[in-house]
């Protein structure tokens, strides 16, 4: 058994990307984890015209950052629909504790939560889920 137990919202920080305890959905339905970034672009540069991926998380130009290791992969999106998406390699912080993590960065603004965490992390970290958890962030429907 294992002490890691969280629930269907969670409230996490990104130390890395300066995204600080934000309410995540827990989503044991969805593969992958997303963070909701704008301003999502791959960029040459240098005399070697090196690959860089640059991204706003949050949407905020203020924590504007970039890497240059990251993979492009195809997934179905909520609307059952591919989509092409970047995977970045960061670390989360949930209740104290980093993790390491590989996350999706998209534009989730028409969604409710800016950040999904799905079952491969949970998997790799030994997370249970527990819905009766944190039931206060629920804003999704009745938490009665």
């Amino acid at each position: 058994m294992t002490d890691n137990i969280v629930g269907s919202f969670e409230v996490v920080s990104f130390p890395d990307l300066g995204v600080i305890d934000k309410i995540a959905k827990v989503d044991t339905g969805a593969y992958s984890g997303a963070l909701h970034c704008t301003d999502i672009k791959v960029i040459r540069r240098g005399i070697t015209r090196k690959r860089i991926l640059t991204f706003c998380p949050l949407g905020k130009s203020d924590l504007a950052t970039e890497t240059e290791t990251f993979e492009k992969i195809s997934v179905r999106s909520s609307t059952g629909h591919t989509v092409q998406r970047y995977l970045i390699d960061t670390s989360i912080v949930i209740d104290g504790q980093k993790y390491p993590i590989r996350i999706g960065i998209s534009d989730r603004s028409d969604l409710k939560k800016p950040i999904l965490i799905g079952r491969r992390f949970l998997r790799e970290q030994a997370f249970l889920v527990d819905v009766r958890m944190n039931q206060e962030h629920d804003d999704e429907g009745d938490s009665a």
